[in-house]
């Protein structure tokens, strides 16, 4: 069963989040094999993609934002994309786009920066966004300060997370072809009994890599093995790691509040598409193929359009015409 939880160290400023993904990141696998047009996931794959699913949840959950937090890797090795989109009510969609061999012990730079080509980028797109307004996003590198390639996909969050926060973040990340999970600590810039209210004071000062009670909790976080975190129960892995720690912990999301796949694509939006074309470029697919065949590549629902039906969307959008608009 799906699950996120959230929780505090009373008195402490450092805040935690555990997220396990069952059911919603296997019906991800599954949408990759089900229309019999891809093949699965290399290993080494499926477990990036599960661990930037289970980290863009931590993040969208971390931040609360009204809109779509976008999560995707690309560059110049066999995997060309990863992409995961999380919306506000924890619904999410993954995929991946794979050119060529991976093998099974492939770290991030052997598949998406092998000659230092590869980026990622955190996108927010909010809902209420404003004419001409564009969505933020932030570009990370997948090297290090020292220029050296980061090979885990969690190293590149933290290092992101240090510099556009300015907190000090702690992530461990795991998947597997039945699970993706992750478990998130970060620093507070807040102290005492103020942490449970998130309101800073004065005294609340900058402490990066200086607060010995983040760096306490910090190290027993980074103890967790990821088959531990693959393995056991989400209360089980908060009770062994911190079990010495004063934890406050909220009502778990689970059941209909708990993460779970959800693809957002339709046919309205594939007839914009088309129309962008333009009917001398539609009409010569239709010549060419018979249809225009768009697959969605986060759910594999194959969207069809004969001629008639090709034709009858640039009817729909002639002078005169409310069709999409």
């Amino acid at each position: 069963m799906s699950e996120l939880r959230k929780f505090l160290f009373q008195g402490l400023p450092v805040r935690g989040m555990l997220v396990r993904l069952t059911d919603g990141w296997q019906e991800v696998l599954r949408r990759r094999t089900a229309s019999g047009t891809e093949d699965e996931y290399p290993e080494a794959v499926l477990h990036l993609l599960g661990e930037m699913t289970a980290a863009a949840l931590l993040m969208q959950s971390n931040i609360k934002f009204n809109g779509a937090l976008v999560l995707q890797v690309f560059g110049d090795g066999p995997v060309k994309l990863a992409v995961v989109e999380v919306q506000p009510d924890l619904s999410f969609r993954a995929t991946a786009k794979v050119v060529g061999e991976v093998p099974p012990e492939a770290t991030l730079s052997q598949m998406v920066n092998v000659r230092n080509q590869g980026r990622c980028v955190v996108t927010l797109d909010p809902r209420d966004r404003l004419p001409g307004q564009q969505p933020y996003q932030g570009i990370i590198s997948l090297w290090d300060d020292t220029g050296r390639p980061i090979d885990h996909f969690a190293d590149v969050l933290q290092h992101y997370m240090l510099q556009s926060e300015q907190l000090d973040t702690t992530l461990v990340l795991a998947a597997n072809d039945q699970l993706a999970a992750g478990l998130l600590i970060q620093r507070l810039p807040v102290q005492g009994e103020g942490n449970l209210s998130a309101k800073a004071t004065a005294a609340d000062e900058d402490q990066i890599g200086r607060n010995e009670d983040y760096a306490r909790i910090a190290i027993l976080a980074s103890s967790l093995k990821q088959s531990e975190l693959l393995e056991l129960d989400g209360p089980t892995v908060l009770r062994r790691l911190f079990w010495e720690e004063n934890r406050v912990e909220f009502e778990p999301l689970v059941g209909d509040e708990a993460p779970r796949f959800a693809c957002n694509c339709s046919t309205e939006r594939v007839r914009r598409m088309i129309h962008s074309l333009g009917i001398d470029e539609a009409r010569d697919i239709v010549r060419e193929q018979g249809q225009i065949e768009v697959s969605c590549d986060f759910c594999g629902l194959a969207y069809r359009f004969d001629a008639i039906d090709t034709e009858q969307i640039f009817v729909d959008t002639a002078p005169g015409s409310n069709a999409l608009q």
